[in-house]
Order: C-alpha cells, then sequence, then structure tokens
C-alpha cells in the first residue's frame, strides 16, 4: 500500500457545510474509506485527504471524481499524488529562498494535464510586483509576495496556460500534509 494525497479544486468547505459545491471533510472521509482507502484523513476544511492505497493515481482519481458526482451530484476536479513525490517536489521548491519567511505565500500547483513546456513563459505577462512562477517536475510553484487575493494569476488565467485545471496549495499546507505521513 502506498501513501497519496487527493486535492479537490473548487468546492466549498465551509464550517457549515453549506453553499455551492458543499463538501463537509466527514462525508469526504466515508467517501473514501467506501472505495477501499485505509488510514484516510482529512488536513483542515481545505479539500485535502490523506490516505493508503494501492493502484495508480490516475485510478484514484477517477474513483473519488465518480464517487462525489454519485454522492454530491456535481463534478469536481481531482489531482492525486504519491507522498513520495511531494515530498521531493517541496525539497526541490524553485523559491525556497523565501519559503519560510512566507510559506503562505509560495504555492505549489497541481495540473490535471502534463504541463506544456511553454507555460512559465505563458504566465510572465501576468506576473506583477515581484511575483514569479516556475516548473519543478510536474508541478507549477507560484511566488506572490503580496499574495493572491490582487494577483494577475488567477485559477482562470492558470488553467488556460496550462490547458487544464490546476489546483494551487500554500507551501504550509504542503508541509503539514507531508508532516502528517512522517
Amino acid at each position: 500500500m502506498k501513501q497519496w494525497v487527493a486535492w479537490l479544486r473548487g468546492i466549498n468547505v465551509g464550517a457549515a457545510g453549506k453553499g455551492r459545491k458543499s463538501v463537509p471533510m466527514a462525508q469526504l472521509r466515508e467517501l473514501a474509506e467506501g472505495l477501499g482507502w485505509s488510514d484516510v484523513r482529512t488536513y483542515i476544511q481545505s479539500g485535502n485527504v490523506v490516505f493508503a492505497a494501492s493502484g495508480t493515481a490516475a485510478a484514484h482519481e477517477k474513483k473519488l471524481e465518480k464517487a462525489i458526482v454519485d454522492h454530491f451530484d456535481f463534478e469536481v476536479p481531482v489531482v492525486v499524488c504519491a507522498i513520495t513525490d511531494l515530498v521531493k517536489a517541496q525539497r526541490a521548491n524553485p523559491f525556497a529562498d523565501v519559503v519560510d519567511e512566507r510559506p503562505n505565500l509560495v504555492h505549489i500547483g497541481f495540473p490535471k494535464a502534463k504541463l506544456k513546456k511553454s507555460v512559465v513563459k505563458d504566465l510572465e505577462p501576468y506576473c506583477k510586483n515581484g511575483e514569479r512562477v516556475a516548473v519543478q517536475g510536474s508541478f507549477l510553484w507560484s511566488d506572490c509576495p503580496n499574495g493572491v487575493a490582487r494577483s494577475k494569476l488567477t485559477p482562470q488565467v492558470l488553467d488556460r496556460a496550462v490547458g487544464a485545471s490546476v489546483t494551487m496549495r500554500n507551501a504550509k499546507t504542503l508541509a503539514a500534509i507531508i508532516a502528517m505521513l512522517d
């Protein structure tokens, strides 16, 4: 059995569990356990599921996406990564020079498709006020020193540049999830 993390994109994880595309974490854990996964845990109210299972990332993505549609009646893009790949990505963070001082402002992106070779060049015009983007392996990284709220690197811009949905998480969340599995 291998350890995995499933990253869900665009869900409402509010405390009340109400609203558009609402996926309460307790129900998400139950869905994952129903797929036969073990050691299922979620990290805060964030749409991150840690689990152990045999199989492939692609198979796990399809199973969880289908389970969400069957249970909640809406689609949610899911990207599944092996914890070993996440540890390697964290160690190779292209923005290691600033991640300790602003872990909430450095993000790692999990694309639903292979990154295009031109993605950094395509995103550079959207980088303002010291923002940077980089590719490390199959992950897209961004450093937004002034926060993502005013950034032009919006989810729509990232999706267009990649050609598929990109689920972003900050470096603090990545570190916490890796620590959960240590």
